[in-house]
């Protein structure tokens, strides 16, 4: 079984782009968006970071803060971020250790060939560390208003 809403969020520190490492006990006290992704520069991802980044500020209005993560590595993320100009933190987990204590690395299908891969996911995570909303296997037009909208709500 997965996590459910109500549930703490698993704690991580990953490598994050730029350098250093980010942990979700650094981001306590505020709200938290942890975005998954299954890869830089493909067509979706970049459409859902685009969508996140255009809507930063409005985010950051409504006490929050928004971390990418996805399998790929440091080096992929920055050249990610600054070929769109992201201002938000992207993280690597290369190992895949918290992406599956999130549930979210999973077999997928394509072309009837199976494999492992993040399925697209979004947590939204309250100052306590709680998840309020996860939005699975996400479909990515309109989805960073929706996500905005329901931070507005808490």
């Amino acid at each position: 079984m997965g996590l459910q809403v109500g549930d703490l969020a698993p704690e991580f520190t990953l490598p994050r782009d730029g350098a250093g490492t980010i942990s979700l006990a650094d981001l306590k006290g505020r709200k938290v968006v942890l975005y998954a992704y299954p890869k830089d520069d493909t067509e979706s991802c970049t459409k859902e970071a685009i969508a996140f980044n255009g809507l930063r500020a409005e985010f950051a209005a409504a006490g929050a803060d928004i971390v990418g993560i996805s399998p790929d590595p440091i080096k992929r993320h920055d050249r990610f971020k600054q070929k769109y100009a992201l201002t938000f933190p992207l993280v690597a987990d290369e190992a895949r250790a918290v992406l599956e204590n999130y549930g979210i690395w999973v077999e997928k299908s394509m072309y009837g060939r199976k494999y492992m891969g993040v399925e697209r996911t979004t947590f939204l995570i309250d100052q306590h560390g709680r998840i309020v909303r996860i939005w699975p296997k996400v479909k990515v037009a309109g989805h960073a208003e929706e996500v905005l909208a329901a931070v507005r709500a808490m």
